[in-house]
């Protein structure tokens, strides 16, 4: 736990540092976010933010092959490893080309179509699925076409949700801790297949903490669609990765479903970016439009519309985000009773707490139609 610890500290600190150089080039390259009409920021920002974030990735990366604990995960037979980071170096050019350039949405479809086929051709896929009670391998093709469809998918609904200071890196920082707290218990019985899970997931969590302290509001630095893609793309690489090494043969039926969390989980944990961006497209098409058309209807920004400071969003979607990623790895420790039963308690609190300003304020408007209309009397 300690190594991995400080891999996660290696991360931390490289984008950390990295960060003003990022800054200072994405200013150079006119990669600056001007104010928009669905914007909430009202200052001019740079963005490019992805590519510190990748090269913090990156340094934590090749720190980790240099510890001897650690360096069982990178075998000279599987370049899985080095599959994944080439990948976060293409999707992150692309995002930087779309932060200069504003890419068209289906050019840039398209290169993450082809880059998360290109991930999955070369290695990084998921070899078995779950049937019923049973475990099937998949084939080749299967394999590819689910492992792109996750990967574009989950690159797309951070995307979606990247439109408050700090939102989308602490939302999938969350996600990327309960994930490494997973993979990390199934590797004490497994540390075949998951060790790499881990590895990514804590570097990761690092890369959004290093990178978040540039990025609370008010932000220095925007991530743009460079740091979106990347997380999109890291979390579910992880996630596939700790299934791709799944063997059906040595996994009795009882262990069925903790084996294929890493399914599931990565749709928890990306819950709230997941249902935002099905929300969106079906918002859009049912209005005529493309899916990728933007508009000012997104979940964070109908909590600003009701009252809430930034700040406050993004807190009580970090928490929502906490609870829903946290509570589907407590049902590995705990009676599925007794996380049902924190799940009561919390899900109705945080629902006042998200919709207080809502009710306050429409409080508020009632006792000035209650004084409006005494005063009408009176007069």
């Amino acid at each position: 736990m300690r190594v991995y610890v400080f891999v996660a500290l290696v991360a931390l600190v490289a984008t950390f540092l990295l960060m003003p150089l990022v800054r200072h080039l994405a200013i150079q390259a006119g990669a600056v976010g001007q104010i928009r009409a669905r914007d909430i920021h009202t200052v001019p920002t740079p963005r490019m933010g992805g590519v510190g974030m990748f090269l913090g990735f990156a340094v934590a990366l090749c720190f980790a092959q240099s510890i001897p604990w650690i360096r069982s995960v990178f075998p000279r037979s599987d370049n899985q490893a080095w599959v994944i980071l080439a990948g976060a170096a293409m999707i992150c050019a692309l995002g930087v080309c779309d932060d200069i350039w504003d890419l068209d949405w289906m050019l840039k479809m398209s290169g993450q179509i082809l880059i998360a086929v290109f991930v999955s051709w070369k290695g990084v896929q998921i070899v078995s699925l779950p049937w019923g009670n049973t475990l099937i391998t998949a084939s080749p093709s299967l394999s590819m076409a689910v492992t792109a469809f996750l990967i574009v998918a989950s690159i797309n609904a951070v995307n979606f949700v990247d439109g408050l200071d700090g939102l989308a890196s602490g939302i999938v920082a969350i996600g990327g801790l309960a994930f490494a707290i997973y993979s990390y218990i199934l590797s004490r019985s497994q540390p075949n297949f998951t060790s790499m899970a881990t590895l990514l997931d804590v570097a990761l969590v690092g890369v959004c903490i290093g990178f978040l302290l540039y990025n609370w509001n008010p932000a220095k630095l925007f991530m743009g669609d460079s740091g979106s893609m990347f997380l999109g793309y890291l979390v579910t690489c992880a996630s596939v990765v700790l299934t791709g090494r799944f063997d059906p043969s040595t996994m009795h039926s009882g262990a069925a479903m903790p084996a294929f969390m890493p399914i599931l989980l990565p749709i928890l944990v990306l819950f709230i970016p997941l249902l935002d961006m099905c929300m969106a497209i079906i918002r859009r098409v049912s209005h005529g439009q493309s899916p990728m058309h933007p508009d000012r209807l997104h979940l964070h920004h109908r909590m600003i519309r009701i009252g809430h400071t930034i700040r406050g969003a993004v807190l009580i979607m970090w928490a929502w985000a906490f609870l829903i990623a946290f509570a589907s790895i407590m049902t590995l420790f705990f009676p599925t009773g007794s996380v049902v039963a924190v799940i009561c308690v919390a899900v109705p609190i945080l629902s006042a707490v998200t919709l207080a300003p809502h009710y306050r304020q429409r409080l508020k408007e009632i006792r000035q139609e209650n004084a409006a209309r005494q005063t009408s009397r009176k007069d």
